[in-house]
């Protein structure tokens, strides 16, 4: 395989840069090592920027230690960026554009009184508009990939959600090869009004039966209880890429569905 190029973003607030651990877990499954663009920026929406925030201060050993030492040791190739600018979500962007990430990483931030997360409209601005998937790893998640959950919504009419159900099974694939992993698609329907279309999800998925789950329910609480089925370790959903529009049917489902999840999760738009 050709050498992938991944992103990795690194909160220089966080004592945990869950990112950057979970690229030199998974970089040892892989059959070619990626190369690395560590990118290193403060999300402003979800750190307290004051000066007498101490994580905010961080000299050259803490970026041995916390960033140059793993990759150093797991002998990959990488580069540093940092960047200043208070626009976090759109300076990812452009720098996932310049280094040309086949994926970003990007840490997540739980509430603290609820297992959901919060995503701005910035946050999903960038993930509707960068070019490769997005993976939101979430603390506590599972480091393995071993089997691997693809949500599609196959009961779709519309040409774009169609299109975007293709863009996920390839993602899909090309990740559960990537790692030797077991690939399983779910998809809920409502009522049987919205039956999706099973034998087109076979084709399209070319799965057997039993990799198959379709079932009633809200998407949301659907693709959580299958991931917890199956113990899946990746949950890979899309979202519609729909500039300058602030929400959609599309857009809320997704963000339900990464709410509920307890494993990480990959966005294809």
């Amino acid at each position: 395989m050709s050498q992938e190029k991944l992103l990795v973003v690194v909160d220089p607030n966080d004592v945990e840069q869950l990112a950057l651990h979970r690229t030199l877990v998974t970089a040892g499954l892989r059959e070619t090592a990626p190369k690395i663009k560590v990118f290193v920026g403060v999300d402003p929406e979800a750190v307290d920027t004051r000066s007498n925030n101490d994580n905010l201060v961080r000299d050259q050993p803490w970026f041995e230690n916390e960033v140059f030492k793993g990759l150093n040791d797991a002998g990959l190739e990488y580069d540093l960026e940092v960047s200043w600018s208070s626009e976090w979500q759109k300076s990812i962007l452009e720098s996932a554009k310049r280094f040309g990430a086949d994926e970003v990483l990007l840490p997540i931030h739980p509430k603290t009184n609820r297992l959901r997360f919060t995503f701005s409209e910035n946050k999903w601005d960038l993930l509707k508009s960068v070019s490769c998937p997005v993976v939101l790893v979430r603390p506590g998640a599972q480091e393995k990939r071993r089997v691997i959950l693809a949500a599609v919504n196959f009961q779709a009419k519309n040409s774009e959600q169609q299109a975007l159900n293709q863009r996920i099974l390839d993602r899909s694939h090309r990740t559960a090869a990537l790692y030797g992993a077991d690939l399983h698609v779910v998809n809920a329907y409502v009522d049987s009004n919205h039956y999706p279309d099973r034998g087109a999800l076979a084709k399209q998925s070319e799965l057997p039966a039993e990799r198959l789950h379709v079932s009633v329910g809200y998407t949301d609480e659907v693709v959580a209880n299958t991931a917890a089925e199956i113990d899946a370790d990746l949950v890979i959903v899309g979202t519609l890429n729909q500039h300058g529009k602030k929400s959609s049917r599309r857009g809320n489902t997704a963000a339900r569905v990464i709410g509920n999840q307890k494993v990480d999760v990959m966005v294809v738009n």
